[in-house]
């Protein structure tokens, strides 16, 4: 499953993090050329938080439930 997402503030990557470290699945982001772990603060704040990131969910287990924690950060 594949989305873009968006961060506007600082509390919005704390809160990212711990929706997606609740689930089993890897999830990459990627901004640009760069690709990083998406249970990664530090990887999280390496990438360009202006622009609007994609974000991959490498499973099935879960994917429904992980897109609707993750409303208010998707962005079309």
């Amino acid at each position: 499953m594949t989305f873009n997402i968006q961060v506007k503030e600082i509390k919005d990557v704390y809160t990212l993090v711990n929706i997606l470290i609740g689930f089993d699945g890897d999830v990459d982001l990627e901004s640009g050329r760069y690709k990083v772990d998406g249970k990664s603060i530090l990887g999280i704040f390496s990438l360009d938080l202006r622009q609007p990131i994609k974000l991959t969910y490498n499973s099935e287990v879960g994917a429904d439930k992980l897109y609707d924690q993750l409303k208010p950060f998707i962005v079309e």
